[in-house]
């Protein structure tokens, strides 16, 4: 891996790379369709695929294209590649869904906005779901957060790998400011306490659950 190719995915063929792109809440616009469709065809990039975590990912970029291809991507391009927040993913919530209770899209940005370029011990994946249905995959993420009609409930914990592991509930009935101060504690003791590359179930597998009673908001 050079400064270049690090972050992009070597392929299976040995020879291409993949990169992903940064959408915050999974929210697009027009223009930023019109640049990926743009970059792609520049580039002859032969797949554009959604991935769960509601991310573009640009499929066989030769890697001389590497630098080329982020940088004609924009805001797009700055995906993170260091250990830290992945992704923030987000059902529509209250805005758009009938069955929505609570505004995930805007939580999820503002999320977003908080950990881009954050670093921690290993990734970290957050889904927001406006309602218990948990289209944001908020159950199996590693802070999950779910809409219901008494306010937002945090989830902490949850993975969706080869060992999955539904996230402890931590807390229920909160506003979008009291979700915000106590994810910032949990992350903050996360980060304190996890050895490298622990993502947060194992971390919780190693340490145990008592710790979270006892955190406070931040």
């Amino acid at each position: 891996m050079t400064d270049a190719t690090y972050g992009a995915k070597l392929q299976r063929d040995g020879k291409t790379y993949a990169i992903q792109t940064r959408i915050p809440a999974g929210v697009v616009t027009p223009e930023n369709l019109e640049t990926i469709a743009k970059v792609a065809k520049k580039y002859h990039i032969p797949l554009v695929k959604i991935t769960s975590g509601q991310r573009f990912l640009l499929v066989g970029v030769q890697e001389q294209d590497i630098t080329d291809v982020r940088r004609e991507l924009g805001n797009l391009g700055m995906a993170s590649i260091t250990p830290g927040v992945r992704y923030v993913q987000s059902c529509p919530g209250i805005a758009y869904c009938k069955n929505g209770t609570q505004d995930s899209i805007h939580l999820a940005r503002e999320i977003s906005d908080e950990y881009a370029g954050k670093e921690f011990p290993a990734k970290i994946k957050i889904g927001v779901s406006g309602c218990p249905r948990c289209c944001g995959e908020s159950r199996v993420r590693d802070i999950g957060i779910m809409g219901t009609a008494k306010g937002w409930t945090i989830f902490f914990g949850g993975h969706s790998g080869f060992k999955s592991r539904q996230g402890e509930q931590v807390a229920t009935g909160l506003t979008s400011k009291e979700v915000r101060d106590l994810i910032r504690a949990l992350l903050n003791h996360y980060k304190t306490h996890a050895e490298p590359k622990e993502r947060s179930s194992r971390f919780l597998e190693r340490v145990g659950t008592e710790w979270i009673r006892d955190v406070k908001p931040a």
